[in-house]
């Protein structure tokens, strides 16, 4: 290696250093928000009075007021910045998440889950549109495989400590578990605004950590990037490639999403009933996701392959998922095939970023990254609808699973026919 190579190396592990772990800690926050509702329904439902249907349209209805605000969400970013979009948005989600708290029928479900969304909104584009702010097209799978990581992680850890909170917390100050649960995981988002306001900067240039002659590596690095041409965003919205990035976004998410709010009560369907049980079994899929979104990320960049990558691990979880859902009568084999499914889905999704934003080009990359996103999240409204209904309707999460694994297969054959000018 020279010795202008190594500069680089080292150059870009102390940006990932100084700006992803607390974007890591963000995101993981804004994904266990997301997704603690799937612990808190095994007490809700008994408590409130809600069917796996409401369940499920409350579990997806999120991702309508995400979607509906995210492009104009992103598209202010590009004009004010990361750091006060940020802080605007973590400060309201977090009031929203512990507001939680106080949901007593289907219809303040309804809403306290639509408003999460609304708020939430153009969080994970916008901090993905801000690491081309940082890293080159070359290096973007692997600090993409980092920033990823809080889905996982947020589900790994959520599990135990969720469960935790609503065994331990019930009953405190006359607050049922569940109540806690959402009051202790929401305001800590808050807090975490404030520090992003006071810490992120917003570019390179604004960065007094850096030497000017780190940023201007940075901006020479970056340059040649933009130097291959810009989009505005009306090419954007005619670009049919943008459009088969969001298909196959759509049917990862909706994937993810399926695992993520029903993982609790496809366990309890095998025989587990103790809460604190099924949160340690739900944080073993994430535990195998989290290394393989790392080591495939740490590939892709090396080769410089990113289809394949994407698209054969999609494949692969389709495949498990359906043994999972024709395997539920055999609990080791079912639980290994989610393993499977679990890590594939999100080690396609983690290379998956890596793609559009090297192809997307310009200030309207922000747009074109939350566009896609918005069309994909989508699927975290579908499936979780869609399996809530299937099981009010058959009292079964197989022909739900079923289905998510015809959207799984959907979504291996977009990436791999999207070519993209990237590679």
């Amino acid at each position: 290696m020279t010795h202008t190579a190594a500069a680089a190396d080292a150059l870009y592990r102390r940006v990932s250093w100084r700006i992803l772990p607390l974007l890591i800690l963000c995101y993981t926050f804004a994904y266990l928000d997301r997704v603690n509702i799937g612990f808190a329904k095994l007490h809700m439902q008994a408590d409130v009075g809600i069917s796996e249907a409401v369940y499920g349209l409350a579990a997806g209805i999120f991702f309508l007021g995400y979607v509906i605000f995210e492009v104009p969400s992103n598209l202010l970013l590009a004009k004010i910045g990361t750091r006060k979009t940020l802080f605007r948005i973590m400060v309201l989600w977090g009031l929203t998440s512990a507001a939680m708290m106080f949901v007593s029928d289907a219809m303040t479900f309804y809403v306290l889950r639509f408003l999460l969304g609304v708020f939430e909104a153009g969080f994970a584009p916008g901090i993905i549109f801000y690491l081309t702010y940082w890293f080159p097209p070359a290096r973007m799978a692997a600090a993409m495989g980092l920033l990823m990581l809080p889905g996982p992680i947020g589900s790994m850890l959520g599990g135990p400590v969720s469960s935790w909170l609503i065994t331990n917390f019930d009953g405190v100050a006359g607050l049922h578990g569940w109540q806690w649960m959402f009051l202790l995981e929401g305001l800590p988002c808050v807090v975490l605004g404030i520090v992003v306001w006071k810490t992120l900067a917003d570019t390179p240039e604004q960065a007094k950590w850096l030497s000017a002659g780190e940023r201007e590596r940075l901006r020479r690095d970056l340059a040649v990037d933009r130097d291959k041409g810009q989009h505005t965003f009306r090419q954007v919205l005619r670009d049919p490639r943008v459009y088969l990035l969001a298909v196959g976004y759509f049917c990862l998410i909706s994937g993810l999403y399926a695992v993520s709010f029903w993982l609790p009560t496809i366990l309890q369907e095998n025989g587990l009933t103790d809460t604190v049980t099924i949160g340690l079994y739900s944080a073993l899929p994430y535990a195998f996701a989290i290394v393989l979104m790392i080591v495939l990320g740490r590939r892709s960049d090396r080769t410089g392959e990113r289809r394949l990558h994407s698209s054969v691990t999609a494949l692969i979880s389709a495949a498990a998922l359906a043994v999972a859902a024709f395997t539920a009568s055999d609990f080791a084999v079912s639980l290994i095939a989610i393993v499977v499914a679990t890590a594939c889905m999100w080690g396609s999704y983690a290379v998956f970023w890596s793609m559009p934003s090297a192809y997307l080009k310009g200030t309207a990359a922000a747009g074109g990254i939350a566009l896609i996103n918005s069309i994909g999240l989508l699927g975290g409204f579908v499936s979780p609808t869609l399996i809530g209904f299937v099981k009010d309707a058959t009292g079964s999460t197989v022909i739900g699973l079923l289905s998510v694994v015809v959207l799984l297969l959907a979504g291996s054959i977009a990436i791999y026919a999207n070519r993209l000018p990237t590679g």
